[in-house]
């Protein structure tokens, strides 16, 4: 179904450079990888479609960069001002369905709605989860205001940054050349276990979706003299271990981690600024105490989230989009490379994790809110984790139709006293509200 119309819009014939994270993104959209990822925001009320097209009339001005298009150029992808206009619809697509189809003219995000869900859909070359959370709870708040009658509120800081801030593409601003290509040595892995199913015939994601109590889930980490974070990722190690053989125990589990880099360089930007860092453990080093596993892991993090070392890892980011040989290696080059270097790192990562940490919202529009929700595309497996009041959240997307070790994830929860609830899109929809 075609979500756009091109009426009663003017382009302002602008175009934009992509940042230095974005650049790769149309030559990883592969199969199950659409490079899409989905916020859902779950109220307490069924959605009215007309009052949520108007909300998001409302605020595409204070987006241009989701007004835009993607287009190709000789030697980069580039984003181009374009006329049309998002039409928010019922959903009637599979989950993480592909954005971008080269060559064709559409917006590279939706909003789509389900019974008392809206989701925000996004092509990952527009913003990180940082960046399109900003859009989704302004669109919410702008919702809500309409459907109820509520005043304008601030959503938060980052709302009050001017329309240039927010396109700006950070990665540039902040780039060094005193560090380059050689941290990227540094920061290749060695082949990690891979989780293994049976693939969807069709190439769509199967999404599960856990909900727990924040607050018994920090409870548990200052048990442990941890944070939410590095619990988060020793669980999830614990619970492949459940899954393997002592043969593939040889093999190290990877869980890679975006980190916000806004948390290290003052930006308000909502277009990708992010870094990774991997973080490793090696089962056959594992005795049967989770305490081995939270303490490397716990190690790891405080290793690799200090000033310099995220410094270096975004320079060496940078460095690949300044570099004059790469800059001169036609498009259609680029993209093969990118793709043969993408699949390679695949096999170096188990999962990709990505905390997006607290979700705040203007007091006077909780009532109306249940939880917001991540999702990621992914070639294997994916983690968000994302809180709302006493709502943790955690989206896990795989190829795969079982979900073995998030299944061992929960159990591993339960095993803590933490009631879990559980909800899929593998199923019949009705238990997904409850």
């Amino acid at each position: 179904m075609n979500t756009n119309t091109t009426q009663n819009r003017k382009p302002n014939n602008r175009w934009y450079k992509l940042d230095n994270a974005a650049k790769i993104v149309p030559s990883q959209a592969r199969g199950t990888d659409t490079r899409v990822f989905r916020l859902t925001c779950c109220l307490n009320e069924d959605i009215d479609e007309a009052v949520l097209q108007d909300a998001l009339n409302h605020i595409m001005p204070e987006f241009p960069l989701f007004g835009c298009i993607l287009k190709r150029g000789l030697f980069w992808y580039y984003l181009e001002a374009s006329d049309i206009l998002p039409k928010v619809t019922e959903e009637n697509l599979p989950a993480l369905t592909p954005i971008y189809f080269p060559g064709r003219k559409n917006l590279l995000f939706r909003v789509l709605y389900f019974r008392n869900r809206i989701n925000l859909e996004v092509f990952h070359v527009l913003a990180d989860g940082t960046g399109a959370f900003l859009f989704l709870r302004k669109l919410v708040a702008e919702y809500l205001q309409l459907k109820h009658g509520l005043p304008p509120q601030e959503i938060g800081a980052d709302d009050e940054s001017s329309t240039e801030e927010k396109e700006s593409d950070a990665f540039d601003s902040f780039y060094e050349k005193s560090t380059g290509l050689s941290q990227l040595k540094e920061m290749q892995s060695a082949r990690a276990w891979q989780v293994r199913g049976e693939l969807d015939e069709d190439l769509q994601g199967h999404l599960l979706e856990i909900r727990m109590s924040a607050s018994e889930f920090l409870k548990k980490a200052r048990e442990y003299h941890t944070t939410v974070g590095v619990l988060t990722v020793a669980l999830y190690m614990a619970a492949c271990i459940d899954c393997m053989s002592l043969r593939q125990r040889k093999n190290p589990i990877v869980v890679s981690v975006p980190v916000n880099l806004r948390q290290y360089f003052h930006s308000d930007t909502t277009r990708n600024f992010f870094g990774v860092i991997n973080i490793s453990f090696l089962a056959e080093n594992y005795h049967g105490d989770f305490q081995e596993i939270l303490d490397s892991v716990q190690e790891s993090f405080k290793k690799q989230l200090t000033e310099e070392k995220i410094r270096e890892t975004m320079n060496s980011y940078a460095a690949l989009e300044h570099n004059f040989a790469v800059k001169m290696i036609p498009l259609f080059l680029k993209d093969i490379g990118i793709a043969f270097f993408s699949r390679t790192a695949n096999r170096g990562v188990t999962c990709t994790m990505s905390n997006l940490g607290q979700i705040r919202m203007p007091e006077i529009f909780t009532p109306y809110i249940s939880h917001f929700t991540a999702f990621m595309s992914a070639p294997s497996e994916q983690i968000c984790v994302s809180s709302f009041g006493d709502n943790m959240m955690i989206g896990e997307v795989s190829p795969y139709e079982t979900h073995g070790v998030m299944l061992n994830f929960v159990r591993r929860l339960s095993g803590m006293g933490i009631s879990v609830t559980l909800a899929s899109n593998d199923y019949d929809r009705e238990e997904d509200d409850k």
